[in-house]
């Protein structure tokens, strides 16, 4: 700032440390600020650059600037752009001393923080006791927002074929039937029964895998006979193969 702004200020006997609140009137942007030097040519005031971008401001441009009295920060909420600045090993050390160069600070600007040749930009949330509050020699509570380009894990949408719950699926699971090999009666190619007894291992599966089968209805005795090789309802010859279902009805002489 000028010199003639450091002899107005003494005039009015106003309390320091010298805080100041910058109004951009064509667009109604605020912000608040220090003052670092009074060494500016009159008429002029120099601005960081991150601070001109917040008040949407181009050089040459006309700035209200009025002296400010600012309650000291108790919390302050900030939300970084990227996910990166959570990778620094200790941001909030980082951000402990990046905010010693500043003064005060209003919600809705957004400030820089740079660290290892990279500039980090965060945006000021929320503040506590007032949304422009001080900074300077005051213990703050600082908490971090999501960063702007941050997203959330979505969960997979349910199956909108079935309108039962996933337990219900799980609880029918066990009821259904399932295939055991071999869960038939035994015969031999001629049709008649075998002699030879099933396995029981084959008898427990086929009672605890398939009781449909297993329960000795007369229709599944007829179904696993038409499965069988070469037999039917009708006995055929003895020691001739037969492969495919046999079609059971009256014969036709053919002419």
């Amino acid at each position: 700032m000028p010199p003639s702004a450091l002899d107005r200020l003494a005039s009015l006997h106003v309390d320091f440390p010298l805080l100041f609140e910058l109004t951009n009137a064509p667009v109604g942007r605020v912000s608040h600020c220090g003052v670092l030097e009074f060494v500016a040519d009159e008429g002029l005031m120099y601005l960081p650059h991150w601070m001109m971008e917040n008040l949407l401001l181009e050089e040459g441009d006309i700035l209200l600037v009025k002296s400010a009295s600012l309650a000291k920060a108790t919390y302050v909420k900030l939300q970084p752009h990227t996910m990166d600045f959570l990778d620094i090993s200790n941001p909030k050390a980082i951000l402990e001393i990046t905010l010693r160069s500043y003064s005060c600070l209003t919600v809705g600007d957004t400030i820089m923080v740079p660290y290892n040749d990279k500039k980090y930009y965060i945006d000021i949330v929320e503040a506590k006791p007032s949304p422009a509050v001080s900074v300077i020699e005051t213990d703050c509570e600082v908490d971090f927002a999501p960063p702007l380009d941050y997203k959330e894990f979505e969960k997979p949408a349910p199956s909108l074929h079935s309108n039962k719950r996933p337990l219900e699926v799980e609880e029918e699971l066990p009821r259904k039937i399932k295939f055991v090999p071999f869960s038939g009666s035994a015969r031999r190619l001629d049709g008649e029964l075998a002699a030879m007894p099933v396995s029981p291992l084959l008898k427990q599966n086929s009672d605890v895998g398939n009781e449909t089968v297993a329960s000795g209805s007369y229709t599944s005795r007829q179904q696993a006979r038409k499965l069988g090789f070469g037999s039917n309802g009708n006995r055929q010859q003895a020691g001739k193969l037969m492969f495919g279902r046999m079609e059971i009805g009256p014969k036709i002489k053919q002419q």
